[in-house]
């Protein structure tokens, strides 16, 4: 008996054969999947259990959800199934549960947001606006690989509202139909600087880009120009790429207050000058308050140029 169960384990070992018991205990156990991705209509066994076999493997069991959506399955309605199939499985406890998750094409919202455009401009509105959907987190499910052409019907645009609706159609997909809502946004140019500028600086044009901005987000003193822009200084250091307002810049200071000027009387054949302390920052063409070193008279005196300060005939009795 010894030298015959010798004999079979070499049979065994030399041709491959297992004993139908081996086969049983080698075996893949039947495992539940927690999260499966599925590319079609349908759920098979495959997709809940591991170690279930080819052909129940390919058993249509149930329908999977809509494109980008997912199904949750409960620990009793996967025993029942179990049972149904003769699977030696069942749950180690109710919060047992498989999901399954339809894989998709992804269209989102700034796509969309591009054919309703496209669909405004074929309708005569002018091309300085911008698209928003009311849900701003509006995506578009198609099935996977499936063509992603939209085309926009029904199309109701509000002048006075600046409001829109319309039905977003997905024409390679069946009942593909999606009736959306949102606004138009007139947009303006504006010149913004490129980097942070300080109050003794004086902004020129290669400080300056132009950006797109909605124009309900912008105040009526905003800068809309770049010749109000170049040859400023800003009041306190502006920041990039914000909106510039005009009480924010100024002509460029050239007599800061309590320096040292150079107070001039200019006549055809004569040009008398004395020292003074500016009482106040002046910029060019601005009449500022200057003391006269000498004498200690207050006069004004109209800023010429940096650290120099010009009086007019009334005033030149302060020369002295």
């Amino acid at each position: 008996m010894k030298k015959r169960f010798i004999l079979l384990a070499l049979l065994a070992s030399t041709f491959g054969l297992v004993a139908p018991s081996a086969l049983a205990m080698t075996a893949a156990p039947v495992m539940l999947r927690g999260q499966t991705v599925v590319d079609e209509r349908i759920i098979r066994l495959g997709d809940l259990f591991s170690g279930v076999g080819d052909e129940l493997a390919d058993k249509a069991i149930a329908y999977a959800p809509d494109p980008g959506r997912r199904a949750v399955f409960d620990s009793r309605w996967l025993y029942k199934v179990a049972r149904a199939y003769g699977l030696d499985w069942r749950p180690l406890t109710l919060e047992d549960q498989a999901v399954i998750e339809r894989a998709s094409t992804v269209i989102g919202s700034e796509e969309i947001e591009a054919r309703l455009l496209d669909a405004l401009l074929n309708e005569g509105i002018s091309d300085d606006i911008k698209v928003e959907l009311s849900n701003a987190r509006f995506e578009i499910h198609l099935p996977e690989g499936a063509p992603t052409d939209l085309e926009v019907e029904d199309l109701s645009y509000n002048q006075r509202s600046d409001q829109f609706t319309a039905t977003v159609v997905a024409s390679a997909v069946q009942n593909a139909r999606y009736r959306v809502a949102g606004r138009v946004h007139h947009i303006r140019e504006i010149p913004v600087l490129i980097r942070r500028v300080l109050p003794d600086e004086i902004i020129r044009e290669g400080d300056i880009e132009w950006i797109s901005v909605r124009a309900d987000r912008l105040r009526r003193d905003t800068v809309f120009y770049d010749d109000e822009l170049v040859g400023k200084s800003p009041v306190r250091a502006l920041r990039a790429g914000q909106p510039v307002r005009t009480r924010e810049i100024q002509n460029p200071v050239l007599v800061p207050r309590r320096s040292l000027v150079t107070i001039l009387y200019q006549q055809p054949r004569m040009t008398l000058t004395a020292k003074g302390r500016a009482l106040e920052d002046g910029s060019e063409g601005q009449v500022i308050r200057i003391s006269n070193s000498q004498s200690s008279t207050v006069i004004e005196a109209v800023v010429v140029g940096a650290h120099t300060v010009a009086v007019t005939t009334s005033d030149r009795v302060v020369m002295n």
